[in-house]
């Protein structure tokens, strides 16, 4: 039986129907607290990260990739409105993305309602934008590695679990290779039986295909074209996600450890990678912190939102 592949994944999306964050309880992990600002529904939201003391920290460089009992030799681990982490921004909290100056929320294309896994990030990775990938022959898209958690429970925004990496697919964005893990929750039901892309296609017939289809399509109802693929659309296989993270890891640690910025524009603050020039003190990770707006009502979302849009094939 295969081993896990085991990683750290932070669930990024936000529902639309919730404004609840929760604090995830994770098994040989370590514990963190999420503190929301601002109002939901709104530009200035934000969640920001803790940890198990109430430290202040970032979530895309300090929680390890690795789960504690795991070194980098092993087989790697992965992780998850359309909400991101604020990678230019202090201690990158997750926000609300915003385009031409509106909230974005993920469209409805028929029969997709909204995500359709779990969507979030692997943290302490990242896409690099100097570097063009061999097999897409495209740059990095200049954000942490995707991951699209399968399992049968929904996340709360914020949640960080550790997941079993199964595969990944690589969709081309914009010109950018943005790369999509593919990986389950190592509690769902599922997780023990699931091991490689193709236990996927036995086990939840149709999953992957409506994943690739997804992954087309999502931006037409805002006018744009289909997305391409690499690879002809093709999953790759546990192995080759594997090399692709450790790889993203490598440039994570690169960016992280350099000694000035080279204009990407990421905030790199931490507040535990000893040989980084951009760790912070507890005291300057709190002060961002207290500068975000207070936490207050949310406001009400747009009937739009739950529009749904029919794509003639």
């Amino acid at each position: 039986m295969c081993s896990a592949i085991r990683a750290a994944f932070l669930c990024s999306q936000f529902s639309r129907k919730t404004t609840s964050v929760f604090s995830p309880h994770l098994r040989k992990m370590v514990h963190y607290q999420t503190e929301p600002r601002g109002r939901a529904n709104s530009p200035d939201y934000r969640i920001y990260f803790k940890s198990s003391d109430g430290k202040c920290i970032s979530p895309f460089h300090d929680i390890p990739l690795y789960a504690a009992d795991q070194q980098e030799s092993d087989v790697p681990p992965k992780k998850i409105k359309t909400n991101e982490i604020a990678t230019k921004e202090p201690l990158n909290p997750i926000k609300q993305d915003v385009k031409n100056g509106k909230l974005r929320y993920v469209a409805n294309i028929f029969p997709h309602k909204g995500y359709i896994w779990n969507y979030g990030a692997l943290p302490q990775t990242w896409e690099d934008p100097s570097h063009t990938d061999q097999e897409t022959k495209c740059c990095g898209d200049n954000d942490p590695i995707d991951v699209c958690e399968i399992g049968s429970k929904v996340c709360a925004t914020g949640q960080v679990i550790q997941v079993k990496v199964l595969g990944i697919l690589a969709l081309i964005d914009e010109g950018e290779t943005d790369w999509k893990v593919i990986a389950i929750n190592i509690e769902d039901p599922d997780a023990s039986s699931l091991n490689s892309i193709e236990d996927v296609r036995k086990m939840k017939p149709g999953h992957l295909e409506a994943t690739v289809d997804w992954f087309k399509t999502y931006k037409v109802p805002d006018g744009k074209p289909e997305n391409r693929l690499a690879f002809g659309g093709q999953f790759k296989d546990k192995d080759f996600a594997v090399e692709v993270i450790k790889a993203t890891h490598s440039f994570w640690k690169a960016l992280v450890l350099r000694k000035k910025m080279k204009g990407e524009g990421i905030i790199c603050q931490n507040s535990s990678l000893c040989d980084s020039p951009f760790r912070c003190s507890d005291a300057e990770a709190h002060a961002v912190l207290q500068a975000a707006p207070e936490y207050g009502e949310p406001l009400p979302v747009s009937s739009e939102v739950d529009k749904w849009h029919f794509i003639t094939k």
